[in-house]
Order: structure tokens, then sequence, then C-alpha cells
């Protein structure tokens, strides 16, 4: 009776352990609930989608037609005092045409729709201005006034070769401008710096020296060199105008634009399951790989996402050796006692302030004072306009690495406590000295714990946002850090980062709608990137580990 009575009764604190239990698949499920949503919708947003010739009858009783692809199908709330019910249908419509319309979104309510088709003869337009437009083509008008109506059977095959010929065109003169005219821009800048440091040192007299002479006459070249360039740029703009197509809208209404404008079209009720899917890798590679166009809604995001990567490599750079060397001095060098412990406890407490607190210190410290500094000793010749004494990319990195070093001291230290001390005595005993016995025993050792630190900081790093406003990040940046123009790193510059490509897409941009899918893509793409940066440094940890596992415990 009595080993009974045990075995029936529960242990004391079980309940807890199933309560912990509930705890951790609560918050694995929130977890993977996030990511889902954020998965799905931010490859939703590269699918195309079917166009819908929808009829809606208005309340005063005329009928109405557009076009739209269905982007959300949902219930609203409806009015008090409403006979209907509490609540009803309603479709969010993707109608584009924002020079037309002043919108891209359209809101409809489910007894409202009369009839809905697919008429197969819809185009879908990108364009480099004013978003997509769907519409109906009705004919090409060439260069020399000759007209393809969009009922013959060769119009498809010339709009497509017109539009290819209009993308070749604008590589052209965009490779122009921003590159060739772009270098010559930053060549003359650098002479004429040169010949103000000349005439400052040398006075009226800088006129008759020879590299004065040769400066003027290079900058007479490039001049001339420039105005040929921009005229060719001209006229390749120039060409883009030359033939137009004229489409209709939805409500009957024709307009033209310049085919130079279409970036690409395809008719999205005509093209099968694999024509969808080339059209998403399509998507998705202008995404990566172009810049951002209309107030960063539309194009692509390849700025932010090499700025972002730049800036998490430069910080990681930057904060390992601060990191890892006051971790070595505090644990293997400083006597222990209250002095030491104090600067512990200021340690992890500095890993508990505020970021944007960091970003204030870094505006004062990094830019008004060293960047200012610098300015004042190396570039003077370019004074009143900052070079270093205003953010950019290496005050962001340094403000980012005193923000997470904490983290790598912290991590460093329990790294170089875990390991034995009899194998400090062992190698002592063998006649090394203590500095060689942490460079050759210890430091390898604890190589995964220091790895780890740096994974950590590197993902607080990587989503850090609101320091980056303050230090250097900018809603756009043609300008990358590192280029083909010398001196090749441009660390001075401002970048643009994805954390603040978000934010400003979510609460800046000025259509929300059209914004809204580009922010959960973005969102995809910075933790896909964290996700990356952080897979390399487990590997590169775990490779340590079983390296030094053996040969050290």
């Amino acid at each position: 009776m009595q080993n009974t009575f045990f075995t029936k009764v529960r242990p004391r604190g079980e309940s807890l352990v199933w309560f912990t239990a509930t705890g951790l698949v609560t918050g694995l499920l929130m977890i993977l609930f996030l990511l889902g949503l954020v998965v799905y919708e931010g490859v939703s947003v590269f699918w195309p989608k079917r166009v819908e010739a929808v009829q809606i009858s208005n309340t005063d009783g005329s009928v109405e037609t557009l076009l739209g692809a269905i982007i959300m199908d949902r219930e609203k709330q409806m009015d008090a005092g409403t006979a209907h019910g509490q609540k009803q249908s309603e479709y969010q419509f993707f109608v584009g045409n924002k020079d037309a319309y002043g919108q891209m979104f359209r809101f409809v309510d489910a007894d409202k729709i009369i009839s809905m088709s697919k008429p197969e003869n819809v185009l879908r337009m990108k364009r480099v201005e004013y978003g997509d437009a769907l519409a109906y083509p009705v004919k090409i008008i060439l260069a020399d006034k000759t007209e393809v109506s969009a009922d013959d059977k060769f119009f498809d095959g010339v709009f497509r070769q017109l539009i290819d010929e209009s993308n070749m065109r604008r590589e052209q003169y965009m490779h122009i401008e921003k590159d060739r005219i772009g270098a010559i821009n930053t060549r003359m800048e650098q002479n004429t710096l040169a010949l103000r440091t000349l005439e400052r040192e040398h006075g009226a007299d800088y006129a008759g020296l020879s590299e004065t002479k040769e400066l003027t006459v290079e900058n007479t070249g490039l001049q001339a060199e420039f105005e040929t360039l921009a005229e060719e740029a001209k006229r390749l703009r120039e060409k883009q105008n030359e033939t137009v197509l004229c489409y209709r809208l939805a409500d009957g209404s024709e307009r033209t634009i310049a085919i130079g404008n279409i970036m690409h079209a395809y008719y999205p009720n005509r093209i099968s399951v694999f024509g969808r899917l080339g059209e998403s890798f399509a998507n998705i590679w202008e995404f990566l790989s172009e810049d951002p166009r209309e107030a960063n809604t539309e194009g692509g995001i390849f700025p932010a996402i090499f700025g972002t990567f730049v800036m998490t490599v430069l910080m990681s750079a930057l904060v390992m050796p601060f990191g890892v060397l006051a971790a070595i001095y505090l644990r293997e060098y400083a006597k222990q006692g209250p002095f030491v412990n104090a600067v512990r406890i200021a340690i992890n407490n500095l890993a508990g302030v505020p970021s944007i607190v960091y970003g204030v210190f870094g505006v004062g410290f990094f830019v008004y004072l060293v960047g200012g500094s610098i300015d004042r000793l190396l570039y003077s010749d370019r004074l009143p306009t900052p070079t270093f004494g205003t953010g950019g990319i290496l005050w962001a990195a340094f403000t980012l690495a005193l923000m997470t070093v904490p983290v790598v001291v912290v991590a460093t230290e329990e790294a170089l406590a875990s390991v034995p001390r009899g194998v400090r005595e062992a190698s002592l005993a063998c006649g090394a000295s203590k500095w060689q016995t942490i460079q050759r025993i210890v430091l390898p050792a604890s190589a995964p714990g220091i790895l780890t630190g740096l994974i950590l900081a590197m993902a607080r790093g990587a989503g850090e946002v609101a320091p980056l406003m303050l230090v250097g990040v900018v809603k756009y940046a043609p300008m990358l850090p590192l280029d083909g123009t010398f001196p090749y790193i441009h660390l001075e510059r401002k970048f643009m980062h994805l954390g603040f490509h978000i934010y400003d897409l979510g609460f800046q941009s000025p259509d929300s709608e059209a914004a809204k899918p580009m922010v959960f893509a973005t969102t995809l793409l910075l933790i896909l990137l964290v996700v990356t940066l952080n897979i390399g440094a487990i590997m590169i940890r775990n490779h340590l580990r079983k390296k030094y596992a053996s040969s050290v415990f």
C-alpha cells in the first residue's frame, strides 16, 4: 500500500515543467507565424496576378468599369444602422495608372460588383514613372508616323523589339551620365581643389606655375569631353520619345506614352503557369539588382542591400579586435578586485543602453569631433563643405561597433573562462610565456565562444535603425561606398540600409498602399541577409570547435 501511494503522488513542481514547455511552444508558434506571414506576403509580391475587368454599380445608378488585379478579399465592419448585417465583403484591386487615377489601389464593396471577367488583351506595362499601367493597346506610332494596329499580327513582335531597343538606349545614357560623366566631374573637382590649394600656398603667383597650367589645360579638355558626352546622352534621351504607344483605359479614354518610358510589358491573362513563373523570377531579379524608383515604392533595393552588407562587415571588423582585447585584459591580465568588477558591471549596463543614445553619441563624438578634426587637418581646401564631418558609413560602423562591443566582451570573457586551468598550467610548465599560452592555447580553444559573441553582435547591428538615422543613412544614395572610382573605397559617403528602407516605406511613403508590398519583401530580404551572415559565422565556429576540441580538452 505504501509503494502504491507514493507512485500515485505527483512530484512537486511537475506542473511547472509543463508550464515552461507551454511557454516555449507558444513562443515558437508566434515566431513561426510571424515568419510565415513575412514569407507569404514577401513572396506573393513577385507573383504576377491575373487582371479582372470589373463592372461596378454606383449609387447614382451608373455602371463603371475598371481593370484591376485582386490584391485582397476581406470582410469589413459596416456602419451602425445598416440594414444588411454587421459585416460586408470588400475587394482591394490594383488598378495602376497613377498618372490617370492619382492612386494605384482601389477598394470596392462586393455587393456593388455586377460582373468580373478576364479579358485576354489586357496589357500590363512596367513604366519608368507612375508605376504600372493596366490598359488595352490600340496602336503603335513609329518615328516615321507609320502606325501598327493592336489587331495586326506583327504588333506583339514590333512592340517587344521597340521595348528592347529602348531598354538598351536607357542603359547607354545612364552609363554615360552616371559613370563616364560622373568620373569626369570627380576629376574636375579634384583639379579645382588642387588649384585652390596652389592659390592658397603661392598667392597671386600661382597662375604662372607649371602645375596650374597643366591643371587648367586638363580641366579644359575634361569640360569639352563633358559637353560631348552630355550631348550624346541628350540625343539618346530624345530618341526614346520617337515611338509612341496609344492605349485605352477601362473607361474608354485613350492616352499615349513614349515606348522609351516602358521597361517591360506582358499580357497577364494570356501567359501560362511557366510564363508567370518566369515573370516572378524577372521581378525578383529586378528587386535585387535595380535602384529604387518612385519614392522607393518601385524598382529594386540593390543600394540598400549593398549598404547593409558593407556596414555589417565593417562593424564586425571594428568590434572584434576591441572586444576581444578588452576581454583578454580583463580575464587574463587585470588584477581581480573592486575596480575590475565595477568595469564588468559597467560593460553589462552598456549592453542595455537604448540604441538611440549611441546614435546621439556617434553624432557628437565621431561626426562632429573626430570627423570635423579630420576635415580641418586633411580636407581644409574643401571646407566649409564637410567630407568626414558629416554622417557616413564609417561613422555608422563605429557607432554600431561601440553599441555591440559589450556583447563581444561578455561572450569572449565567458569563452576564456571555460578553458580548463590545467591546460594553461601545462603550457606554462613546458616553458611557454603567458602571452604564448594565450595566443596558441587559450584563444584557439575559446574561438567558438568568441564567434558566438560576433554572431550576436552582427544580428543586433544589422537590424538597428535608430542610431543610423543620425550618423549616415539616407532615403536614397545613388553612389555606393565601394565603386570603380579612385580610391575605390569611400567611407565618407552616406548609404542606404534595409532597416531604414523598411521604416521609410512603412511610415514616410506618400502612398502607403503601394509601399506595403515592398515593406514585406524588404523585411524578408533583411531576415535572409542576417540569417546568411549568421550561418556563415556559425559554420566557421563549428569548424573551429571540431578542430580544437580534441587537441585542447
